[in-house]
């Protein structure tokens, strides 16, 4: 699974954008530099029934950010993502703006 896929399956489970939810980790004080990953799995697991998987995919993001390595961007596998950067703001944003239909495009 990709690591775009991992997000997209978050938002269907949590209703919630990654981004939202990385706006709730942070106004949680998750993105500290001292707060290990298995406090934020331990909330996701908790508050929205994720799995350890989709958590640190998530864990990932706010963390470190949208942007991940380039080592399956672009290759064949089960693991391929389109780019280096992740969309933070739901599916259906990325499939308007991947069809042009955004506003202001």
């Amino acid at each position: 699974m990709s690591f775009q896929a991992y997000l997209d399956t978050i938002e269907v489970k949590t209703g919630k954008t990654p981004r939202q939810l990385v706006e709730e980790a942070k106004n949680r004080g998750f993105d500290g530099p001292s707060v290990k990953a298995g406090e934020i799995v331990q909330w996701l697991a908790t508050d929205y029934g994720l799995g350890r998987g989709h958590a640190m995919a998530l864990v990932h993001v706010i963390k470190k950010g949208p942007t991940i390595s380039s080592k399956h961007v672009g290759t064949d596998g089960g693991h391929r993502d389109e780019s280096e950067t992740l969309w933070l703001d739901g599916k259906a944003a990325r499939d308007q703006q991947l069809d042009g239909d955004t506003p202001g495009a």
